[in-house]
């Protein structure tokens, strides 16, 4: 089952930055992440969301190649498999890209304006849909980062130790004298 962990940051581009880690950590499996959003409300209070997938082109890649086929496919009836390739891959690609632009994957996009809207000035949210993790080695390496649980479906007890993780500081102790 996924988690839903939304952020907030003091800082427009801190959530970009928080983001780039976690696909670097991703890479060396130690989070899964199913979707990840980041939404920046400028100083004019508009809010902009990045999404992390592109879900209209990967709708044309996948529809213009099964187009492609198949249009193969009904051109060798006609005796000319190339044309029938040509046209099957564009309008496979058209509907593959409208279908994908129409489609809500991952994160509710409802939520993520409704809670982009809520975020002060100058400031960004990372809305993140988590599948695995290794708690300890992400925690570790995000301490200090100074970021609020906007939203979590995280148990009371993970939405703590997330909380004291994140408003952690990174100085080092000084010894007493």
């Amino acid at each position: 089952m996924s988690e839903l962990v939304v952020l907030g940051f003091d800082d427009a581009n801190k959530a970009d930055a928080i983001l780039n880690r976690l696909l670097q950590l991703e890479k060396e499996y130690l989070i899964d992440l199913e979707d990840a959003v980041v939404a920046v409300r400028d100083s004019d209070g508009k809010v902009r969301l990045k999404q992390s997938m592109n879900l209209t082109a990967a709708g044309a890649a996948s529809g213009g190649l099964s187009g492609a086929l198949w249009g193969s496919l009904v051109g060798l009836l006609f005796l000319n498999p190339l044309a029938g390739m040509v046209l099957g891959g564009a309008f496979g690609a058209g509907s593959g890209a409208l279908a994908g632009s129409m489609t809500d994957y991952g994160i509710d996009d409802n939520l993520i304006k409704r809670l982009a809207e809520t975020i002060p000035v100058n400031s960004s949210a990372l809305f993140l849909l988590v599948r695995k993790v290794q708690p300890e080695k992400v925690l570790e390496d995000f301490k200090g980062e100074h970021a609020r649980i906007l939203r979590s479906s995280l148990s009371p007890e993970q939405e703590r130790r997330l909380q004291d993780a994140l408003s952690a500081s990174t100085a080092p102790a000084t010894p007493a004298a």
